[in-house]
């Protein structure tokens, strides 16, 4: 194996552990600031988000039929607050816009 990939992943793997272990670490007591708390709430969606749009849009070689898709998870989703629904949906609509186009 090569030794930049061995070096890559340990340098990884110790960042991804001071990510995780740094605030068990430094913050003992419970965070009061409601700035900090909605920030830490709302981040694992927003990463979720911004990593999961992109591959909806490319998921296929017409980027229409991920739009679709897209379109037809988040109503269903708005509406019914169904996971299994709501990806049920979206792949229907991405199959159908293939289809059709």
């Amino acid at each position: 194996m090569n030794r930049n990939i061995l070096a890559y992943l340990f340098v990884m793997s110790l960042v991804s552990f001071i990510i995780r272990v740094l605030p068990v670490t430094l913050i003992r007591r419970q965070i009061k600031n409601r700035f900090i708390r909605s920030l830490l709430f709302y981040l694992p969606y927003a990463t979720l988000a911004v990593m999961t749009f992109p591959a909806i849009l490319s998921i296929s070689e017409n980027p229409l039929c991920g739009a679709a898709a897209f379109a037809a998870s988040l109503l269903t989703a708005w509406f019914t607050k169904n996971l299994f629904l709501s990806a049920i949906f979206g792949c229907a609509a991405a199959f159908l816009t293939a289809l059709l186009i």
